[in-house]
């Protein structure tokens, strides 16, 4: 088997990246608070799936302009070993949390943007929830991007091809997967509260898995970036 960026590794890393508490959490919250404003399922599944194309378009967009930045200023090497690091700290980071949940520094959406996210889903409307969606998944990155940085920098080192732009699609499609089963869950009569509680109590075990991964990636570009292992030239 040659070694090298593969689809395995990219789907196993989006997997665990999907179950990231931090964008679930921010899904529950708006499904609560528009049943909250109105009982209708039908407009909370309409909203909800605007609001995670929104994501997913977002998400994708920053994915090849940040793949695009990197090759063009040919950054891919250089970069590779820095954000292999951080990286590396960001997982020791969710992996703190494991053992102390919101104990000094944390992976998590600051609390001045929380707050900014509760006050635009109490007004959001169709439109709104295209905004809402740019909006999380920009606040979202300290909570969510370390996964997708290291996939990205990975992918720099490869030709930009439309192997790559799968890549980030498939990717992206994985990230977003678990919060489309959440909407329909609710939809098909779940109770939101019930979720939310869920998701506290698992959180913990989220983050390490996250962490763990972290680490792994981390530990793999630096590999690359120092001639360890050579990334080939296929994705297979």
């Amino acid at each position: 088997m040659i070694l090298g960026l593969t689809w395995f590794t990219v789907i196993m890393t989006a997997l665990v990246d999907s179950i990231n508490p931090c964008a679930i959490g921010v899904l529950i919250l708006m499904i609560s608070t528009l049943l909250a404003l109105s009982h209708d399922r039908v407009k909370m599944l309409f909203v909800g799936i605007i609001y995670l194309v929104a994501v997913y378009i977002t998400y994708f967009l920053a994915g090849i302009g940040l793949l695009l930045f990197i090759q063009r200023f040919n950054l891919a090497e250089p970069l590779g070993i820095f954000v292999g690091v951080l990286v590396i700290l960001m997982g020791f980071l969710e992996i703190k949390d494991y053992f102390w949940y919101g104990k000094g520094i944390t992976l998590a959406i600051p609390v001045s943007q929380s707050k900014k996210i509760e006050k635009y889903i109490k007004k959001v409307t169709i439109p709104g929830a295209i905004f809402l969606g740019i909006f999380v998944a920009a606040v979202e990155l300290p909570c969510t991007g370390g996964p997708y940085l290291a996939i990205t920098t990975l992918l720099a080192r490869q030709p930009f091809n439309l192997q790559a732009i799968l890549l980030l699609l498939v990717y992206n499609i994985i990230f977003v997967l678990p919060l489309v089963v959440i909407l329909l869950l609710v939809y098909f009569g779940m109770s939101a509260k019930k979720l939310e509680r869920l998701r506290k109590e698992a959180r913990g075990w989220m983050r390490l898995f996250i962490g763990l991964v972290m680490v792994g990636l981390g530990i793999l570009l630096i590999l690359f970036a120092t001639g360890y292992i050579n990334l080939a030239a296929s994705y297979y």
